[in-house]
């Protein structure tokens, strides 16, 4: 059984107005869980899951997939725009922290081979309930693509 990886990160919460505010983020990855995703955890207690190859693909050039848009900012930052029917947060995060973080999962993801073997996924996001920090409501599924993991 493989370890879970977890990184504490601070993003910065971009608003409407002019100031942006740090937050405290969880960077979560689980290869018994399934080797091709990643979380990241919300400080209102939700869990966004989607695919690890968003973000690696998204800290070259912008990708979109279901709920989720990833592009770099310059070269040492990162959005993350999420969308669900509660609205939109956008974060940046520093380059460096999600590289980081992505080399240690590579480092704990199964070979090529097993992976292959794993039930297929379409690598669409999930909002989900926070395992470690309970939320104040539960996440409604997105009609763009993220649904309610189950866990």
């Amino acid at each position: 059984m493989s370890p879970v990886i977890e990184e504490h990160a601070r993003a910065r919460l971009i608003t409407d107005g002019p100031l942006t505010r740090p937050v405290p983020v969880d960077l979560r990855y689980d290869a018994a869980d399934d080797p091709r995703t990643v979380h990241i955890g919300l400080p209102d207690g939700t869990d966004w899951a989607f695919g690890r190859d968003l973000l690696e693909r998204g800290l070259r050039t912008p990708i979109e997939r279901g709920a989720v848009r990833v592009w770099p900012c310059g070269r040492t930052q990162l959005i993350v725009e999420l969308h669900s029917t509660d609205g939109v947060e956008v974060f940046q995060f520093e380059i460096r922290t999600l590289i980081r973080f992505l080399a240690r999962t590579r480092a704990q993801a199964p070979a090529a081979g097993a992976a292959n073997a794993a039930p297929s996924s379409d690598g669409s996001p999930e909002k989900r309930p926070s395992r470690t920090r309970p939320g104040p409501k539960e996440a409604q599924p997105d009609p763009k693509g993220a649904q309610p993991a189950r866990g």
